[in-house]
């Protein structure tokens, strides 16, 4: 089973669904990317501030399928923006990669305190894209305004803008942002993982998957709660990364084409939004509060 595609504003194909490695650990992350090819994923996404870009690139040797059938994402870390770094920590990616050319290069926050090297490493991404090393650029965690401030000064549009998106956080004014400039909105924590994990201060952990209308739907259509979430970013257009190490789930989160939510449905699931976030503020996200390097 594979995914279906979405266009990016440069007219390239990317799969709707893809495997996310965060928190992947390097010696598990080879045979994650090999299950997840196996099972028919397509889109593998990686970041230089995971750790496991190399082993993400042996998973793809290991699996055998032709290079040109993979759609692969990673991403700039903060400690490199600027022009010049940037397209230095682009090769340092691209060797542990193991791959020639890149589908999509990301820059990993917006990190507005320091746009200036923001700015900076945006035209250094353009710059790879100009050159042919990189099929497609985009950004992570951009808010409305970041993106606008980021147009204004580069003339660019980003392709796809990858943020915390799931049924207690929808986001809906970045997604109207993003219909607006074209760009395709890719959820990270789709299935809510950062809810469950990342409780705030004075705040429990919530988790969509165990909310009733998500087990109510789940039962109507005799699929798991993920996999009725997952649809329902698909029935908005959407592009997911859900992230797992077990092979059983890793084969579920992709079967979810063979079923559609209503439009009702869909609604109901927009209606659990509790505008809370459980991921960092992108306002607050730079150079100070995650200080480590990524080593060449």
């Amino acid at each position: 089973m594979k995914s279906p595609t979405l266009t990016l504003n440069n007219g390239i194909q990317i799969p709707a669904l893809g495997l996310g490695v965060y928190q992947s650990d390097p010696e598990e992350t080879i045979d994650v990317v090999t299950t997840a090819i196996t099972n028919g994923y397509r889109l593998i996404d990686t970041a230089a501030a995971y750790g496991n870009e190399r082993q993400v690139g042996q998973g793809i040797a290991k699996s055998g399928i032709d290079r040109s059938e993979l759609f692969v994402i990673t991403k700039l870390w903060l400690s490199d923006y600027g022009y010049d770094q940037a397209l230095h920590a682009f090769d340092r990616s691209m060797r542990k990669l193991g791959l020639d050319t890149l589908d999509m290069y990301l820059l990993h926050w917006p990190m507005p305190t320091e746009f200036e090297s923001t700015i900076g490493a945006w035209k250094a991404a353009q710059k790879l894209l100009e050159e042919g090393r990189v099929r497609a650029i985009g950004v992570c965690n951009f808010t409305p305004a970041h993106l606008d401030t980021l147009i204004e000064h580069t003339g660019v549009v980003p392709a796809l803008n990858q943020v915390e998106l799931h049924p207690f956080f929808v986001q809906k004014a970045l997604t109207e942002a993003h219909e607006k400039h074209g760009i395709i909105t890719q959820a990270w924590s789709p299935i809510g993982g950062v809810q469950r994990y990342s409780v705030k201060e004075g705040r429990p952990s919530q988790d969509p998957l165990q909310h009733p209308v998500i087990s109510k739907l789940a039962d109507k259509y005799a699929k798991t709660a993920a996999q009725i979430v997952l649809r329902w970013h698909i029935e908005h257009g959407f592009s997911a990364i859900p992230k797992s190490i077990r092979a059983q789930r890793i084969a579920e989160n992709i079967d979810i084409f063979d079923f559609a939510l209503t439009l009702d449905e869909v609604q109901a699931i927009d209606a659990l939004d509790s505008g809370a976030r459980g991921g960092p503020d992108p306002e607050l996200v730079d150079t100070t509060l995650y200080s480590f390097k990524i080593k060449d």
